[in-house]
């Protein structure tokens, strides 16, 4: 019997040590999460409107392109120069401050990500990771133990990354989320876990896979 390795089907990707890891988020990836998981969840409209954002692994600028729609400015870097971004390591020591910080981190440095994101944000901080992200003890003894997210964003649809670019046929096997952090506190509780409904005809935009 023949195994079906077809795009579809296989659900890991290995990259080498020194990838750049380049798999960009498809644009309405991004407003569901806006619209969802944070508008949706309690955040004005209008209050994120006077917020500023950084997109520290921003490559092309399909997510950010999105997030300024949202935000009063948005931050955009990356450690490779892709367009008119910042080069620059996120990783590195730095005292900038703002008060969201969303991106879709390399996929082996995502708990890295996460935990300097944590330590710069004022307000809010949210990775699209991998559903099965929230597994493994070394991501819970150094992140979800300690800093418990506000809210887990399960995807209803599957979200294909393709490398290098954004692709309206793709698909994929692999289920991604968004972790969301309330970095401020607010209706900190315990993790709540939602669901982002079919969304994707309603979100996508003309424009969306030709940046």
């Amino acid at each position: 019997m023949s195994q079906n390795r077809s795009h579809a089907v296989m659900a890991q990707r290995h990259e080498a040590r020194d990838s750049v890891d380049d798999f960009p988020t498809p644009p309405w990836a991004t407003r569901a999460l806006m619209e969802h998981a944070v508008i949706g969840q309690g955040f004005r409209r209008d209050t994120l409107s006077e917020m500023t954002c950084w997109e520290p692994a921003c490559g092309r600028g399909y997510m950010a392109g999105v997030l300024v729609d949202y935000f009063d400015s948005v931050r955009v870097s990356d450690i490779v120069r892709y367009t008119e971004n910042d080069p620059l390591d996120f990783l590195a020591p730095s005292r900038a401050k703002v008060d969201w910080i969303i991106t879709n981190p390399p996929f082996r440095l995502g708990l890295e990500f996460a935990l300097t994101a944590l330590e710069r944000a004022k307000v809010g901080v949210a990775i699209f990771a991998r559903s099965n992200w929230g597994e493994g003890v070394e991501r819970y003894r150094r992140l979800f133990g300690v800093h418990k997210p506000a809210i887990v964003a399960q995807f209803v649809e599957r979200v294909p990354l393709v490398k290098g670019r954004v692709d309206q046929k793709a698909s994929t096997a692999t289920s991604y989320s968004w972790f969301v952090w309330h970095v401020d506190g607010r209706w900190h509780f315990d993790t709540r876990h939602v669901w982002i409904p079919p969304c994707r005809k309603l979100l996508e935009r003309e424009g969306d896979y030709t940046r």
